[in-house]
């Protein structure tokens, strides 16, 4: 294992997350923060709790997954995009750098910033809501464990880019919009039978659900299946960059 590569791919990644903080860590902590001050606030203070939950504390959860799914995206996706579009990619595929330290080094700088920015989001929330964390433990793995697999998702979306707005396509058209879906403003028990069956197919529904329970002991799913869905995600994700390493789609053309 060349640690020397991996360490010095790593800091570029983190350096460079430094170099744009207003862009990597500001904006998206600003835009969720208007999250709780709107539903938080100003609708939550009309609702009824939520399973014995305040509204505003409830949908701290799914607010912190919908940026840490993004962002990690985000994150890969662009890290490993920039050195195709300016062509440095030969230079590491060239150097004694495997597959796997490539893919440690551009995923493991990726997860640490969404890691770092889910945290910094957890602060914020408590700023305007109280919140309680029955399981710290199982929601540090939760936030480790999402951020892994959604950083390798992110490093497979930038190695099918052909352009900058193709990095944009997935987290905007499609994980987004399955965030909103999955639970995250909502318990699923609230939708009528149809409808929580339908919603079940989702698979953010497991983690958003598996994320809440760690904060407030309370589940739309089991906490094994959530885990299971989000391990079996990952293992699909590094399948697929093991098939683009050993074919070379998109990368040696």
């Amino acid at each position: 294992m060349n640690l020397h590569a991996i360490r010095s791919i790593y800091l570029f990644e983190m350096a460079r997350a430094w170099r744009t903080l207003l862009q990597s860590i500001v904006a998206p902590v600003i835009s969720t923060s208007l999250y709780f001050v709107v539903f938080g606030s100003a609708i939550g203070s009309r609702m009824d709790a939520i399973e014995g939950v305040s509204y505003g504390a409830f949908i701290v959860p799914g607010l912190i997954m919908l940026s840490l799914l993004t962002q990690s995206i985000s994150n890969a996706s662009f890290g490993i995009y920039f050195p195709k579009f300016t062509g440095t990619i030969y230079e590491i595929l060239s150097a004694p750098v495997s597959a796997i330290e490539i893919t440690i080094a551009y995923v493991g700088a990726a997860a640490t910033k969404s890691v770092i920015l889910g945290l910094i989001i957890l602060a914020t929330a408590a700023l305007f809501v109280p919140l309680r964390i029955e399981h710290p433990g199982f929601m540090l793995a939760f936030l480790v464990l999402t951020a892994v697999t959604f950083s390798l998702l992110g490093f497979i979306i930038g190695i099918w880019a052909e352009g900058f707005e193709k990095l944009q396509i997935v987290p905007l058209l499609i994980v987004t919009p399955l965030t909103f879906l999955g639970g995250s403003f909502y318990s699923i028990s609230m939708l009528p039978p149809v409808w929580q069956t339908v919603t079940l197919f989702n698979p953010v529904v497991y983690l958003v659900s598996g994320f809440r329970w760690s904060f407030y002991g309370t589940s739309d799913v089991g906490v094994g299946w959530s885990l299971a869905a989000t391990l079996g995600f990952m293992v699909l994700c590094v399948a697929g960059i093991w098939w683009i390493f050993r074919t070379g789609w998109r990368i040696r053309a």
